[in-house]
């Protein structure tokens, strides 16, 4: 399939798109100018509905929503793009939106960014003992944008927002410095837009650094649900697979962290192929996806597609709560709905699908899973853990917090049982403020 990529200054090139309204294209040039807005043809071509688009999973994850936006920030971007505006002054208009839309949440900005050799590396995140997230410059946009992103400020040329480093020698110091640090993740945007000789170069310094500590090699991408030809047909498949190999091949363990948020991106002979052939270098793949409104919010949509990947043979790894970020309002779902969604779809499946995990919130002080709901002399409770915390002795510590219906996020909770803070609170106020 020939690759083509379809923007906001070109998306009415896409022949499908004759079947939307008038008022669904100016709805999308809005929030378009708002939010980032990229798709591509096979996108396009093999994976959305058209004569459903306005419920299509696939056609909401890529195509921009009248509601992402503010019922008033919606009517002002339309104001001023009806008014014949110009470039500068849509852009200042659109930034004052996105301000207001938490661009870095989770403190990842402030806290995770560390320093090496009197260098902050913009390009490293650095929150958990064991994982160190390296965000390669060369890697920081995606075959197409999901929606709902949380690192949606990666691609609105507000370069202040951005993460993004070139040099991996930096990236090896810091790693040598760390001996606790047994994982890397690269991550973006997506590294797998990268040419397959920048993947190569940085995989094999990695590997020929020989860190003793570092155990396990990861990859974030979107490319097995938005381009699988990256794997299959582009120029320089062969040698993205072969760098890979080379990872497995030290010894090391490589796994492909994949984000699928709907079955539907399972179900092409591309896609299949494409897993089969990163199978195929030693490589694993693991599956994560947030649960979102308008997209996957069923429990048998998340059970038929964690069937659907371990007969891929590929593993179901997390469900998240959607970020309190951009469009959080319109894709969130209630942490009461987001528990009853993952347990419906959990009892669903064999024992060999549950090893998901979730439904977890990546917040300021670590990765909180929901456990369950229950009742404790007549107070009704979540019960919560941390998969990871900014202190690793908080992990799989359960603790609860008041039951709320309309909760979306931690922020929203409050600890349970007439107690004034949850036991990390006052810990985790001492790291920021020393």
């Amino acid at each position: 399939m020939k690759y083509r990529i379809y923007a906001l200054h070109n998306y009415r090139q896409i022949p499908q798109i004759e079947k939307l309204s008038d008022e669904d294209r100016f709805n999308i040039e809005v929030v378009g100018t708002v939010l980032p807005f990229k798709t591509n043809s096979y996108v396009v071509d093999e994976l959305i509905d058209w004569d459903n688009y306005k419920e299509d999973p696939i056609f909401i994850l890529n195509f921009p929503q009248k509601n992402m936006l503010a019922e008033e920030d919606f009517n002002h971007m339309a104001k001023v793009l009806k008014s014949g505006a110009d470039k500068a002054t849509i852009k200042e208009e659109a930034n004052k939106i996105r301000e207001k839309l938490n661009p870095h949440p989770a403190g990842q900005l402030e806290y995770n960014v560390p320093e090496y050799d009197g260098v902050k590396l913009t390009g490293v995140q650095h929150k958990y003992n064991e994982t160190m997230l390296f965000f390669p410059a060369q890697g920081q946009t995606c075959h197409a944008y999901c929606t709902f992103c949380f690192r949606w400020p990666q691609f609105t040329n507000m370069d202040e927002m951005k993460f993004a480093m070139k040099e991996i020698d930096y990236v090896i110091g810091y790693l040598k410095e760390h001996p606790e640090i047994t994982d890397v993740l690269i991550t973006g945007g997506d590294p797998m837009v990268m040419k397959g000789k920048i993947i190569d170069q940085y995989l094999t310094a990695l590997v020929e650094a020989n860190i003793p500590h570092l155990r396990n090699i990861r990859i974030g991408s979107k490319t097995l649900g938005f381009w699988p030809y990256r794997y299959l047909t582009d120029d320089d498949a062969d040698m993205v697979l072969n760098a890979f190999k080379k990872v497995t091949d030290a010894g090391l363990s490589l796994a492909f962290m994949a984000h699928f948020n709907h079955y539907r991106e399972l179900e092409t002979e591309a896609v299949q192929q494409a897993i089969k052939k990163i199978r195929a270098t030693g490589a694993q793949i693991r599956t994560q996806s947030p649960l979102l409104n308008h997209i996957n919010a069923k429990p048998e949509i998340w059970s038929t597609m964690w069937q659907k990947q371990v007969q891929l043979g590929i593993i179901p790894y997390y469900m998240f709560i959607a970020r309190d970020t951009g469009a959080q309002k319109y894709f969130g779902v209630s942490l009461a709905d987001a528990w009853e969604i993952f347990q419906k779809a959990y009892t669903k499946v064999s024992g060999i699908c549950r090893t998901v995990r979730g439904p977890s919130m990546s917040c300021t002080p670590g990765k909180v899973r929901i456990v369950g709901v229950t009742e404790v002399k007549g107070e009704k409770a979540f019960v919560l853990e941390f998969i990871q915390g900014r202190n690793s002795d908080w992990v799989a510590r359960p603790f609860f917090a008041k039951y709320s219906n309309k909760a979306l996020w931690m922020d929203d909770l409050q600890p349970a049982f007439n107690q004034e803070e949850f036991f990390f609170d006052q810990e985790l106020s001492d790291m920021f403020l020393g």
